[in-house]
């Protein structure tokens, strides 16, 4: 679904385009008012520096909430799992190329592990059980995903889905996948930092200030700004 930031426009007009979109949109669904139990499988790591991609809706929301966390040193939108060597949002979009929005996070793992990402990943930044979509955003480009980087992150995801999916924690099966990562392009310059640029588009006031809203209030020991 293409979307369009709207940020030159008066807040009059701002107001209702988001009336509108809340009208219009199916609701992302995710349980942002409740924080999911810490993960089981803790895997330590004492490296100054780890890397792990995540995908969960567009990225805009995504990189948005991660660039929020304390020990994040780096959070940057782009599309990872697909078959296109050098893919452009536009071939993206089309879901025809295998690609799903990611964003890849780099993180120092002394101060916030990959078993918390991924926490903050299930309670504030998507609905696990939204197949091919989230929100008002449909196609396998959308899709939520995990591309673990080494064996402990993809430990760690499995065990973690299982973990969820045992204590019922959502109403409806997770349908998140864990799959091999094969490569990660960077999104075009206009979708960094998207949120933070723009944040009075009614795309980002529907879908995404609430995600980072939640996590203001679910981990307000690890945010920061």
């Amino acid at each position: 679904m293409p979307r369009t930031s709207f940020a030159p426009l008066a807040p009059v007009f701002v107001l209702a385009a988001v009336v509108g979109i809340l009208a219009a949109a199916p609701s992302s669904g995710a349980e942002l008012n409740r924080v999911a139990p810490a993960p089981a499988v803790v895997v330590p790591n004492a490296a100054p520096r780890e890397v792990a991609y995540f995908a969960g809706g567009c990225f805009w929301g995504v990189e948005g909430v991660f660039d929020h966390v304390r020990g994040v040193t780096s959070a940057v939108s782009g599309y990872a799992g697909g078959r296109t060597a050098r893919p452009t949002y536009d071939m993206v979009s089309t879901g025809t190329t295998g690609h799903a929005e990611t964003v890849r996070v780099t993180f120092d793992p002394r101060q916030v592990s990959y078993a918390q990402l991924l926490r903050i990943y299930y309670s504030v930044v998507t609905d696990p059980t939204q197949l091919n979509r989230q929100g008002p955003d449909s196609g396998t480009q959308y899709r939520g995903a995990l591309f673990p980087t080494s064996a402990a992150q993809a430990r760690q995801a499995r065990a973690y889905i299982a973990q969820l999916s045992a204590a019922h924690v959502f109403a409806r099966p997770i349908v998140t996948r864990v799959e091999p990562f094969s490569g990660f392009a960077t999104a075009e310059a206009y979708h960094q930092g998207y949120m933070a640029r723009n944040p009075m588009s009614p795309y980002i006031i529907v879908n995404d200030r609430p995600k980072l809203s939640a996590l203001r209030r679910l981990f307000p020991a690890i945010v920061r700004g």
